[in-house]
């Protein structure tokens, strides 16, 4: 698993009826993307550093439309 700043990680929720967990990678461990990641939690902006287990998935930011003049 590898990942960017500003990718999301999402986790999957564990039982029916409960949310999945979703925070912005604000942070590498790792110059190569691997985990730990450094996660601010949308739910509440807690901050925690993370270490994705087998319910999580990384989705990528997406990337902005270049600007400029069109021809």
């Amino acid at each position: 698993m590898r990942a960017h700043v500003g990718d999301w990680v999402v986790i999957e929720a564990r039982t029916l009826g409960e949310r999945c967990r979703q925070g912005e990678i604000i942070e590498l461990a790792h110059p190569d993307g691997t985990p730990p990641y450094r996660v601010r939690w949308v739910e509440d902006d807690h901050e925690s550093l993370v270490f994705p287990g087998p319910d999580a998935r990384i989705e990528p930011h997406p990337v902005p439309p270049a600007t400029g003049p069109t021809r």
